[in-house]
């Protein structure tokens, strides 16, 4: 039995009739870029996420550029984050002009290590960007006490956290804003490039609005230096369709990552430590073992498709080097990015072909040379 990493034609399949005909109703009003299918959206997802606003633009990366635009962070300035995400986090820090400055991340959670980032605040540092990393959320309360105390603004990066929860309330809510990539792979993805940012500031969605349309209020009235990040309107009839079944798909990979807990119990693995204040949403089910490149091949030959986030922490990626950022000064991040292996996850995963992922991944570390890492942190 060969088991996909991912498989969106299976996901994608029972809701085609319904896309087309909404396809069809865009087509037929010629509203392709911004227009009543995205401020619909909106309101959809505003009232999913439980925030005042939400904005649709064109990606997940122009959400978080906008946001720390409408949240003040300017040439100069120092924004606190972490290297253990996706390139996306901090260039929209560097296109802002400001300075990504890295704090490590908790070794059992992967998200913004509190106990850090206080360290790092300096009289340049403008805001906090907690990654809520592979669908489960930063420890969010002791981050925003330290940005109330320095009057600092956050900006959650919640890219992989659709319908996540923190202590009961919707990431993305909890700061200033928040961020959402609807890259076709995350747990509510487009047909091509969409993002979202959702606030509870009506400033900070009043420029957004303005922003994503190149800052226009109404056609050829410019009051700010904005950008084209519109959202087109097919990928908000995708997305509005999509959210209907979004809280059950996360539903169903919280059970997946659970039966996975129980059938990697017994493997020299790490397993993702699900956060006593955390309701995740597994976009990503990683685990850590030791051989990581040699166990990934192997089981690829093995018919069973896995993937790595991330192999390079940003910190040590080329683009970033003029940052000085010294090799080991983020050893947790280091050496989670040497070891992550991501086991496949989306919702219409079966019991069978779970199995078949924990047989086969057995069986892998079984030929691994020793020593084996240990069962858990």
């Amino acid at each position: 039995m060969k088991v996909p990493f991912l498989d969106l034609a299976l996901h994608h399949e029972p809701l085609l009739p319904e896309i087309r005909r909404a396809f069809d109703e865009v087509i037929a009003s010629n509203a392709f870029a911004g227009g009543r299918f995205v401020d619909q959206f909106d309101r959809e997802f505003a009232e999913f996420s439980g925030a005042r606003h939400s904005l649709g633009v064109g990606n997940g990366t122009d959400a978080l550029w906008a946001a720390l635009l409408a949240v003040g962070v300017k040439p100069g300035d120092e924004v606190i984050t972490v290297s253990t995400t996706f390139m996306a986090t901090v260039e929209a820090i560097t296109h802002c002009g400001a300075r990504p400055v890295f704090v490590d991340v908790d070794e059992r959670t992967y998200t913004m290590d509190p106990t850090l980032v206080e360290a790092a605040v300096t009289d340049k540092t403008r805001a906090i960007v907690p990654v809520h990393l592979f669908g489960q959320p930063a420890d969010m309360d002791p981050i925003l006490a330290i940005a109330k105390k320095h009057g600092l603004a956050v900006v959650e990066d919640a890219c992989q956290a659709h319908g996540a929860r923190y202590k009961d309330r919707p990431v993305g809510t909890l700061g200033d804003a928040g961020c959402f990539s609807f890259y076709p792979g995350k747990n509510l993805g487009a047909f091509g490039e969409a993002g979202g940012v959702i606030t509870n500031r009506d400033d900070v969605a009043d420029f957004v609005r303005l922003f994503r349309d190149h800052g226009q209020r109404k056609k050829y009235d410019h009051v700010l230096d904005g950008w084209n990040a519109r959202m087109d309107g097919l990928q908000a009839v995708v997305l509005s369709i999509k959210l209907k079944h979004l809280a059950r798909s996360n539903e169903l990979r919280r059970q997946h990552a659970a039966t996975y807990d129980e059938l990697l119990r017994e493997l020299p693995v790490i397993r993702p430590v699900v956060a006593d204040y955390a309701l995740p949403v597994f976009h990503i089910y990683a685990i850590r073992v030791d051989h990581r490149d040699a166990v990934l091949a192997a089981m690829g030959e093995a018919g069973v498709a896995c993937g790595i986030h991330y192999p390079v922490p940003v910190h040590r990626m080329k683009a970033y080097e003029h940052l000085n950022v010294p090799a080991g000064s983020l050893p947790v991040a280091e050496k989670c990015a040497d070891g992550f292996l991501s086991l496949p996850m989306f919702p219409e995963l079966t019991e069978p072909q779970l199995r078949r992922v924990a047989t086969v991944l057995a069986e892998v570390l079984a030929a691994q040379p020793a020593p084996a890492r240990p069962a858990q942190v």
